[in-house]
Formats: structure tokens, sequence, C-alpha cells
């Protein structure tokens, strides 16, 4: 598979290509790479397919999906052109790997919650559930994407009380909105920053294990 997306998978150590394992695309926040996922990911790995895949744009020191004429305001052609290259890898490894299209999951941070968010809602009951970590929805998005989110969608979403970059009202109306779609919306406003805190890392971990429906939970601190 020939993907202009740099990415790297994780798969978990008793893979079996004749079963169908979960998976999550992680998606990083502006000038992070995917490095970054596959570290806030790691304990999952035991039980899920892990994608960390790269923005495409440089930004500093790291990448990004798409760059902003202000904050909350995407440059449109980079914010469509990263929707459409996502998806389709989406699509692509999903039919390379041993990917259980019933339990599709996308988590991201920041750029990557923002992803996350507008894919699950233009994919259908491709995604089965998304983790939104500190993110919003673009006004475009809402009025001019064709939206399409299954109705049992999984959704969890967190935003800190003391975000610098994005208000709480952010979270909270990004939780509205999904329920306007989905009865399956977990709202996590936390007391922190722009940031995943320890509590919200144990939190999110045991949320994708009981939607996936696995039994065990070794989920760890950010400090263990």
């Amino acid at each position: 598979m020939n993907s202009p997306y740099i990415h790297e998978v994780r798969l978990p150590s008793h893979y079996n290509p004749d079963q169908r394992y979960p998976v999550i695309f992680a998606l990083h926040g502006m000038g992070s790479d995917e490095q970054d996922m596959l570290r806030l990911m790691e304990p999952m790995q035991s039980d899920f397919i892990i994608v960390a895949i790269r923005g495409p744009i440089v930004q500093g020191n790291g990448y990004a999906y798409f760059q902003i004429k202000s904050i909350g305001n995407p440059i449109r052609e980079l914010y469509d052109a990263s929707v459409l290259g996502l998806q389709q890898l989406i699509v692509d490894l999903s039919a390379k790997y041993a990917i259980d299209p019933k339990r599709r999951y996308i988590a991201g941070f920041s750029q990557g919650a923002i992803m996350a968010m507008t894919l699950s809602l233009i994919m259908g009951d491709a995604i089965k559930g998304i983790v939104a970590m500190s993110g919003y929805i673009p006004q475009f998005v809402k009025d001019e994407y064709k939206l399409q989110p299954d109705s049992e969608l999984s959704v969890f979403i967190s935003h800190g009380d003391q975000d610098h970059l994005f208000p709480l009202q952010l979270g909270e109306d990004n939780a509205n909105f999904f329920r306007q779609h989905t009865d399956h919306v977990t709202y996590l406003p936390y007391n922190g920053g722009h940031q995943v805190t320890p509590d919200l890392y144990q939190q999110f971990q045991h949320w994708l294990r009981t939607d996936a429906n696995l039994t065990t939970d070794d989920s760890k601190g950010l400090n263990s």
C-alpha cells in the first residue's frame, strides 16, 4: 500500500491474521507527531491494533493535519484534503490488517480530536467510536459536509476547564452536537488545561476497553 501518510502500526503480541481485532487510529495535535500518540496508546496494544498517523504538513518541530487562519478557523483546502486522505487510509488499512469492521475507533488530541470528530460524522457505520480530547468541530463541517454518523456511534469527549487554546464551552458544544446524532455520548470535563491528565489517561483507556467489549482492564496512569 502506497499512502502519502506516514504511519506506524503496532499489532498485539498474539496477533493472528485469521482473527479480528479492534483498532485505534491515533491522531496527534498540531506540532506533534505519531510517536507521541504511540506512547499515549501503548497500554492498549495488548488488545488493539494501534495505527498512529503523522500529519502531512510540517509544523515547527512536528507536523499538522491542517493549518489555520486563526483559532477555530482552519484553512479549508488543507482541511478537506486531510479528511479525504485519512478516510482513504482507514479504508486501505482495514483491508490490509485483521481489523474488526465493527470495532474501528479514532482517538485524537487537539487537531487529532478535530479530525476524529469530523471523520466519525461522515464515515457512517465504518466508525464504531471516537475519543476526542480537547478539540472542536469547525462550523463548515456542520454546515457543508454530508453528515451521516451511525446512530450507534460511541463518543468520548473530554475538555479541560483551564484550556488556554479552546475554552471549555467548545467541549460542551461538541457533546451537545453529538447528542443530536447518538445516544452514546460520554462527556468528561476535567480540571486541567490543554493536556492529557493522568486521570483522563485512565478514563479513556477504560472507556475504549469497555466499548470494545474487552474484559481485561490493565489501564495505567501516565505516571506509572
